[in-house]
This record gives structure tokens, C-alpha cells and sequence, in this order.
């Protein structure tokens, strides 16, 4: 297709008359809308809720396991009486 048949699709395209819009269109997407971001809003915030309580509980669980600290070695005992 060359430029000036492109160019007359386009105009005939552009020169149609417009469809109706049904008049409470509006008003439904508004409300889907608002639908959708309470949905997104509540989403983030239990996910929010959940981190915080993933982290909570990590921490107690370090506080109280203390993985940092080295086993006490159960393969010999001490030595005291040399």
C-alpha cells in the first residue's frame, strides 16, 4: 500500500461518523475503577501486613534459636584435668 492510498484509508477512517457512546458508560468505568484500586489498595496493605509479620517472626525465631552462636562440639569432651 503506498503513502496516498494509506493517507485516503486514514481520512475515510477519520471521516466516519462517531458510534454512540451509551450515556452510563461513564459511570460504570468510575466505578470499576474505584473497584480496582480499594482491590490494589487492600492487596498492598496484606502484603504489607504479611512482611511485617514475616520479619516479626524472624526475629523471635533469631532471638530465640540464636543461629549465630556456634554448637558446643559434641564429638570430644573438654579437657579440665591436665
Amino acid at each position: 500500500m503506498k503513502r496516498g492510498e494509506r493517507e485516503q484509508a486514514v481520512r475515510r477512517v477519520m471521516e466516519r461518523a462517531v458510534a454512540p457512546v451509551p450515556p452510563e458508560l461513564c459511570a460504570d468505568a468510575v466505578r470499576r475503577g474505584d473497584r480496582l484500586l480499594r482491590r490494589r489498595r487492600l492487596a498492598r496493605r496484606a502484603l504489607w501486613l504479611l512482611a511485617c509479620a514475616a520479619a516479626v517472626a524472624f526475629a523471635v525465631w533469631a532471638a530465640t534459636a540464636q543461629p549465630w552462636v556456634e554448637p558446643p562440639s559434641q564429638t570430644t569432651p573438654p579437657v579440665t584435668d591436665w
